[in-house]
């Protein structure tokens, strides 16, 4: 079955969309709830009580509902709408993560999971700490265990799965350390949910992010899930309207979650949007999805493995969907202007890593991320364009 029919992109362009990590493409579904919502009945959330708006108001919450369902989290009232992972990052960063005495990260983390912290004045060795790792880029959960021993009560912020080179962190075991030392942890989800089931409670992580955009649904919206026993210690990130239960000029009372942590206008129709890329999810199945790419990932590793001058930094073990790569004495910007000139939509550069790519004594790869709705004949034509590119760049 092809699953591209479900995604309008594909019919307007002859492009190979192999560029997943950075965003994904949205199902027919998504663009019509967008569209209905501000062709039907465009209003706000929460304020006024005429017909549209109550139906906008309904529509906004019955997606945070879906959404705490689709992620096993026990209330809704812990699921925070926010503009991606980023901010939900620098939201508890800045909100609740700035009261501990040190930071714990990983190797693999992209920049938006380092630099709020610096923002904080923290530097390694000097309240920021992180976590290396063993071969094919496997989390050193002795190490880790050794940081948390000499720093009790810390604050973990690690990813999920990396954005360059698709490695799969085990969080079930990182959070099971971290709360033995009496450790808070957050996880990065920007690469997971297109990927993978998220179950908050089994996992048991205390907040998890979450990018709509790279699950199927529109840019600029995405979601924090706080544990419900931190909602109260969790500081509001920003304040304004919606937040509000009352204001004189001497004080201030704020609502509860999730409605104190949103302030402003918010994505509304993003967020609808949102909830039908979640349906969506649920109507194809994860067993459907995570059996497809991972046939599609190791058909890309071995078709890769045929060409001499590949240069790999992992295995397909323990990953998903990105594949990070090089070409042994061609410049990985080069290979990617090639590959556009023949329609192969793929990435190259840092992948906002710059620290691992330094310990890896480069400036980049080139970046296959997948998607279930790939297919090997996609895989067929990056390859034989790659070729093509490295003949053109080595005669």
């Amino acid at each position: 079955m092809s699953y591209k029919k479900f995604f309008p992109y594909f019919k307007n362009t002859n492009a190979v969309y192999l560029d997943n990590g950075a965003t994904t493409q949205k199902t027919q579904s998504v663009i019509d709830a967008e569209i209905a919502y501000y062709t039907h009945y465009c209003a706000n959330t929460h304020r006024s009580n005429f017909g549209d708006a109550n139906t906008a108001t309904i529509a906004y919450e019955d997606a945070r509902k879906y959404l705490q369902k689709f992620i096993n989290a026990k209330d809704s009232s812990e699921i925070i709408f926010t503009k991606g992972v980023t901010e939900s990052i620098n939201f508890i960063a800045s909100s609740f993560a700035k009261k501990f005495k040190t930071i714990i990260i990983s190797s693999l983390e992209h920049h938006s999971n380092i630099v709020p912290f610096h923002m904080q004045g923290r530097t390694l060795g000097n309240g920021l700490e992180v976590v290396g790792y063993k071969d094919n880029f496997a989390f050193d959960y002795e190490e880790f265990e050794t940081i948390l021993q000499k720093n009790p009560n810390s604050f973990v912020s690690v990813t999920h799965i990396s954005n360059a080179f698709g490695t799969i962190n085990d969080i079930k075991k990182i959070c099971e350390l971290a709360h033995k030392y009496d450790s808070y942890v957050m996880i990065d989800g920007a690469q997971s949910l297109a990927h993978k089931k998220i179950d908050v409670q089994e996992l048991d992580c205390d907040f998890f992010t979450v990018s709509g955009h790279k699950s199927f649904a529109p840019t600029g919206v995405g979601a924090v899930y706080i544990k419900q026993s931190l909602l109260n210690e969790v500081e509001p990130y920003q304040t304004g309207g919606a937040t509000i239960k009352s204001v004189t000029y001497n004080t201030s009372t704020l609502l509860d979650s999730p409605y104190k942590f949103e302030a402003g206008t918010q994505n509304i129709a993003g967020v609808i949007g949102f909830g039908k890329a979640l349906e969506f999810i649920d109507e194809i199945g994860y067993e459907k999805i995570e059996k497809q790419e991972y046939r599609l990932y190791e058909y890309l590793h071995n078709e890769l493995k045929k060409i001499k001058e590949v240069e790999f930094y992992n295995t397909t073990k323990d990953s998903i969907a990105n594949k990070s790569f090089n070409i042994k004495g061609l410049l990985h910007d080069d290979v990617g202007i090639l590959l556009d000139k023949q329609k192969i939509a793929i990435r190259v550069g840092h992948h906002c890593t710059m620290p691992i790519m330094e310990k890896l004594g480069i400036k980049g790869t080139i970046r296959v991320s997948l998607a279930f709705y790939n297919d090997f004949d996609d895989i067929d034509k990056f390859i034989v364009a790659l070729k093509k590119a490295i003949k053109m760049l080595k005669d």
